[in-house]
């Protein structure tokens, strides 16, 4: 008998950090924050989160991207901003309303 059986339709999520190493507690903080798209849009397969540091000594340097994977469709949300959280919180933000607008256009058809 296997206990840490993984529900089948529950979304991938990947994280990418270029120029720099992602802590712990960074990822988690991602993790949790891209689950919740799944309660604006049940049928995400995979969510793709891109970090990057663009130019170290200035503000503004901390690159956020979000691509989410629907049936038929890649959505893609860019932020930047001072840190990695607050440009999580705005691509998530951001793409909750891509999700919708793509949750009513698809029952329309």
């Amino acid at each position: 008998m296997t206990l840490n059986k993984e529900k089948e339709d529950t979304m991938n999520v990947k994280i990418q950090s270029i120029h720099f190493d992602a802590t712990e507690k960074l990822q988690e903080f991602i993790e949790k924050k891209v689950a919740k798209l799944e309660k604006t849009f049940e049928d995400i397969s995979n969510a793709e989160v891109q970090l990057k540091v663009v130019k170290p000594a200035t503000a503004q340097n901390k690159e956020t991207s979000l691509e989410v994977t629907v049936p038929g469709q890649k959505l893609f949300v860019e932020k930047t901003c001072d840190t990695f959280e607050e440009g999580i919180d705005l691509c998530v933000d951001a793409m909750k309303v891509q999700l919708t607008k793509f949750k009513e256009k698809t029952r329309k058809m």
